[in-house]
This record gives structure tokens, C-alpha cells and sequence, in this order.
């Protein structure tokens, strides 16, 4: 056991990525989150899977348990719902697919609540947790990811806006009823679909104007 007894492949590199309507790439790997970087203590942490199980039951991991399990490579880009986007990312971590065979939802499962250290949350269409390079993200670029990026373990959609990949992952709850996570109740898009360029609640509801403030997790 141990965190690195599976060591992600050396980088590779990787042609230019087609953007998004309306991102801009930007150099380098900006950092963007709410609230402040937490400390990992690994002997305290653990990451549980609870809400409307299949079993009724809440699954917990530890995090020799975690680094355990068979992880694998997704090379995609990250995307600020402020319109930049960094590229070619290449991610390793445990497919969420993984975890939803080691802890089934029950039938009526429709979303899922992705929940962080502090209380942060990101709501996901079931859909879009399961989709093929949807990830639990330990590295980066061969190299663990930094604390301020998400150090131990964040959860990376590639597709959604980066405030949909949560930093700092300690949870994900089952759903047969959507509801919004952080972002999405202070006026951020309950879908964030960064192809076709839904950032702001405003464009699907009747509001006004785009929510303040930094938005994303990048």
C-alpha cells in the first residue's frame, strides 16, 4: 500500500485543442477557488459516498485505499466559466465510474453532489459524473497535484466549467432530485456545458445580469 505505489506514465506531448465558444487560452495553470487551501492530513482523511446508495449504506475509503485502486490517464483541458481555458492537461487519477461500480446508486439516481473540504459543493447530472474521461485526480503532468490546485485528490470534468471540478474532494452524494451546489446558488448555470457556453443562470432563467465575483475552480 501507500500513495504512489501506482505511478502515473511521464507526460506526452500533445497537439493544440480546439476551445470552446467564447474561452481564450491563457498560458500556465492559473489558480482559482473559494475560500482558503486546506491542510491534508492523511491519516485523518477519507472520502465517502453516501445519500441514496443502492445498499442504503455509506461507502468510505481511506487514502491508502483510495491510491489503492486502479487509476488511469485523461488528457483534457480546463476550462474558468471567466473565459480562459488552460490546455492539454494530462490528468491521472480513478475513473468515477470506477467508484460508482464499488458503490452502486440506487435506481432512482439521477444527480449527484460532489462535496469539499469547507463545505464547498458542485452539483453533476449522473451523466456527467459517469461520462468516460470524468476523473478523481491525483496527479498532474506526472507530478501529485499542488495543495492549491486540489492536493490530495479533486474531481476533474473536462466538459463542464471548471467550477463543476471540485478541489479538494471528500464526498459524493447520491441524488434522485437535483439541487444546486456553491456556485449554482449564487447565480452560476445549474449545468455549466462549457460547449455550448452556459455559465450564468441568467441565461436559461429571468435574470438580470451575471453573477460577481470568481467563478470556477481551476
Amino acid at each position: 500500500m501507500g500513495s504512489d505505489h501506482l505511478a502515473p506514465p511521464p507526460p506526452r506531448p500533445r497537439a493544440p485543442r480546439q476551445l470552446p465558444p467564447g474561452q481564450q487560452g491563457v498560458a500556465g495553470w492559473p489558480v482559482s477557488h473559494y475560500g482558503p487551501v486546506p491542510r491534508f492530513r492523511p491519516e485523518r482523511w477519507d472520502l465517502k459516498i453516501f445519500g441514496a446508495t443502492a445498499e442504503d449504506v455509506t461507502h468510505s475509503w481511506s487514502w491508502d485505499e483510495i491510491t489503492a485502486l486502479p487509476r488511469t490517464t485523461v488528457v483534457a483541458d480546463l476550462h474558468c466559466a471567466q473565459g480562459t481555458t488552460s490546455t492539454d492537461h494530462e490528468w491521472f487519477g480513478i475513473p468515477a465510474a470506477t467508484l460508482l461500480r464499488l458503490a452502486p446508486p440506487a435506481a432512482g439516481v439521477t444527480h449527484v453532489m460532489a462535496w469539499a473540504e469547507y463545505g464547498y459543493s458542485a452539483n453533476l447530472r449522473l451523466s456527467d459524473f459517469t461520462a468516460p474521461t470524468t476523473l478523481l485526480a491525483t496527479h498532474r503532468g506526472g507530478e501529485p497535484l499542488t495543495a492549491e490546485h486540489g492536493s490530495p485528490l479533486r474531481l476533474v470534468v473536462p466538459h463542464l466549467y471548471g467550477y463543476k471540478s471540485a478541489k479538494w474532494l471528500r464526498g459524493i452524494e447520491y441524488l434522485t432530485a437535483d439541487r444546486p451546489g456553491f456556485w449554482e446558488e449564487r447565480g452560476y448555470h445549474n449545468v455549466g456545458d462549457v460547449w455550448t457556453g452556459k455559465r450564468y443562470s441568467y441565461q436559461d432563467e429571468d435574470h438580470a445580469a451575471p453573477p460577481g465575483g470568481r467563478g470556477g475552480t481551476t
